[in-house]
C-alpha cells in the first residue's frame, strides 16, 4: 500500500518539472535576468564600486570591467570577508564559508550567502523529483536513504559558520526526510573516514536501504565493507536498493565494478555540485548530460579550453556555445564570486535544453610534450578497454614519464585493477589507440616518434585509498586527479610501496 509520502511525491514532482521546463525553454532570457539582478544587487559592494558596476548596462561592459579570476586572484577580497568585513563581494556577511583544500592556495574559504544557500539544497531535491516525474517511481521514498558526506560539525570564523559543503547542507535536510535519512548525526560527525564507514555499515545493515548517494570511490569502499561483513552482494543485502545518486567524478570507469558489487543494475542520477554552486543535474534517464541550472543565481561564461592560456581569450555567454567543444566554465554568483574560474572544463551535449558533462579540470592535463591530453579523453579511452576486456578497476591516474633510461618518454598509467586483463598488451593498445583517435596532438607525437605508446603500472589493491590516507585526504569530497602534468602523485605511489 502506498504511503502518503509516495502519493504526494508525484504531484509535487509535476509542479517542479513545470517550473524547470519554463526557464529551460527560455534559457537566454533567464540568464539575462540573472545577470541584471546580480549586477544590481552588488552595485553598492566594495567589489561593485571597484569595478564600476553602476555603469554596466550590458555583458560587454562587464567583460571590460571584470577580469577572469581564480581563487588566488580573488583572495584579497575573500580575505576581507573572512576577517569579518561586510558588503565586500556581496551585500552583508555570508551565512557560511565552505572550506575546501586548494592545490595552490592551501585552505580556500568559499562564501555561501542567504541568497545562494537555497539552490544548494533545492537542486539535489529537484534532481530526485525530476526522476520521479520521468519514471513514476516513488516507492523508494518510503525506505532509508544514505548520503555519504563530510562531517556536519561547523566551526566559527569572525561570526560566520565554517565547514565542508556537504556538512553545511546536512543542516538543511527537509523535515519529511529526517526519519528516512542515514547515517545518524553522531556517525556523520566521525572525522576518521575508515571508522566512519565501519559505523555506517553497522547502522545500515538492518535497514531497508533504497537510495545510496556519494562520490563513487567512497561508496565503493562502503559497498566492499558490506560484502566483507555479510558475504552477500549489496543488492541482496538491500533488496529494495534501486537508486544510486553520485557526483564529483565520471561514473563510467566505475560502472562495471558497481554492477558487480551490487549484483544487478540500478538507476542512477548524476549531480554536479560544488562549494561555489550547484551547477547541473541529470534530468533524463536515457540522455547523456546534466541540465545546466540557469535560474539559480548563477551567471555562466565560457572560454574555449584550447584558448584559455592565451593572453586575451574570448569570453562568451550561453547563446554562443557549441556542442562538443571543451570549455572552461566561469561563474558569477549571488554568493559574490565574479567571472570566477572554478577550474572545471565542461562540454555541451545538447543546447535545447542546455546540458553539460564535466570533461575535466583545466589544471589537470598532461602537456609535457605539447599533447594537452584532458580528463575526458583518458576516461573514455579507459572505458573502451574495460568494456572490450570485461574487466573492472578501482581507480587510475596518469602521469608523464620524461626521464627514461632507454627509449622514448611515455605516459604512465597507474591502474588498480579489480581483475586484471588476460592480454595486457592488447588492453594497453586499446587505450593508446582510443587516446590517439581523440587527441590529434598525442597521435602526431606517437607517429613522429617523440613519444612511445603508454605503459601500465599496477597499483596494489587498496593502494589508492592508502595513498589518500597518507596525504590526509581519505573520504569526504576528496578524489584522485585523473591525470597530472607532473609526477608528484606517481612518485608518491611508487616511493610509498603502493605499486606492485
Amino acid at each position: 500500500m502506498a504511503s502518503i509520502k509516495s502519493l504526494l511525491a508525484k504531484p509535487f514532482a509535476r509542479i517542479v518539472a513545470r517550473k524547470i521546463k519554463k526557464w529551460s525553454l527560455n534559457p537566454i532570457q533567464t540568464q539575462d535576468e540573472v545577470f541584471r539582478k546580480l549586477i544590481s544587487e552588488a552595485t553598492g559592494t566594495v567589489f561593485g564600486k571597484d569595478h564600476d558596476f553602476i555603469s554596466i548596462n550590458a555583458y560587454e561592459d562587464f567583460v571590460k570591467r571584470v577580469p577572469v579570476r581564480d581563487y588566488e586572484a580573488l583572495r584579497p577580497y575573500v580575505d576581507r570577508v573572512v576577517e569579518g568585513e561586510e558588503d565586500v563581494l556581496w551585500k552583508g556577511k555570508p551565512l557560511y564559508f565552505a572550506k575546501t583544500s586548494g592545490t595552490t592556495s592551501g585552505a580556500k574559504y568559499i562564501p555561501i550567502t542567504k541568497e545562494s544557500m537555497p539552490s544548494h539544497v533545492e537542486a539535489a531535491r529537484n534532481a530526485i523529483l525530476m526522476y520521479i516525474h520521468e519514471t513514476g517511481k516513488t516507492e523508494f521514498v518510503n525506505g532509508k536513504m544514505i548520503f555519504l558526506q563530510g562531517s556536519p560539525t561547523l566551526n566559527e570564523k569572525n561570526g560566520v559558520q565554517l565547514g565542508r559543503l556537504s556538512g553545511i547542507v546536512a543542516h538543511y535536510v527537509p523535515k519529511y526526510l529526517q526519519t528516512n535519512r542515514l547515517p545518524s548525526w553522531e556517525t556523520n560527525c566521525i572525522e576518521d573516514w575508515e571508522t566512519k564507514v565501519d559505523a555506517i555499515v553497522d547502522e545500515t545493515l538492518p535497514e531497508n536501504m533504497t537510495v545510496i548517494s556519494g562520490i563513487p570511490s567512497w561508496v565503493q569502499m562502503y559497498f566492499e565493507k558490506l560484502i566483507e561483513r555479510t558475504d552477500q552482494k549489496v543488492g541482496e543485502i538491500f533488496k529494495n536498493f534501486n537508486l544510486f545518486i553520485f557526483g564529483g567524478v565520471n561514473y563510467e570507469p566505475y560502472r562495471a565494478k558497481f554492477e558487480n558489487l551490487i549484483g544487478r543494475k540500478v538507476d542512477s542520477i548524476e549531480l554536479y555540485p560544488a562549494s561555489e554552486g550547484f551547477f547541473a543535474f541529470q534530468d533524463k534517464q536515457g540522455e547523456k548530460g546534466m541540465l545546466l541550472q540557469l535560474n539559480s543565481g548563477i551567471f555562466y561564461e565560457f572560454i574555449k579550453a584550447e584558448e584559455f592560456f592565451n593572453d586575451n581569450p574570448k569570453r562568451i555567454t550561453l547563446k554562443d556555445v557549441e556542442v562538443g567543444i571543451n570549455y572552461v566554465m566561469l561563474i558569477s554568483t549571488n554568493a559574490g564570486l565574479w567571472s570566477y574560474n572554478i577550474g572545471d572544463t565542461v562540454e555541451f551535449t545538447n543546447i535545447k535544453p542546455y546540458k553539460v558533462i564535466v570533461s575535466g579540470r583545466i589544471k589537470h592535463f598532461i602537456s609535457a610534450f605539447g599533447e594537452h591530453v584532458i580528463g575526458k579523453e583518458v576516461e573514455q579511452a579507459m572505458q573502451q578497454a574495460l568494456l572490450e576486456h570485461k574487466v573492472s578497476i578501482n581507480e587510475f591516474t596518469v602521469a608523464p614519464k620524461i626521464n627514461t633510461k632507454n627509449g622514448l618518454p611515455y605516459h604512465e598509467w597507474f591502474v588498480e585493477f579489480e581483475n586484471e586483463p588476460e592480454d595486457l598488451d592488447n588492453f594497453r593498445d586499446i587505450i593508446d589507440n582510443a587516446l590517439q583517435s581523440q587527441n590529434s596532438y598525442y597521435k602526431d607525437l606517437i607517429k613522429g616518434k617523440v613519444l612511445r605508446p603508454l605503459e601500465i603500472s599496477f597499483v596494489k589493491l587498496g593502494g589508492f585509498n592508502n595513498y589518500m590516507k597518507s596525504v590526509g585526504k581519505l573520504g569526504g569530497q576528496n578524489k584522485i586527479p585523473r591525470l597530472s602534468n607532473d609526477r608528484k602523485i606517481a612518485d608518491a605511489l611508487i616511493s610509498e610501496g603502493f605499486v606492485k
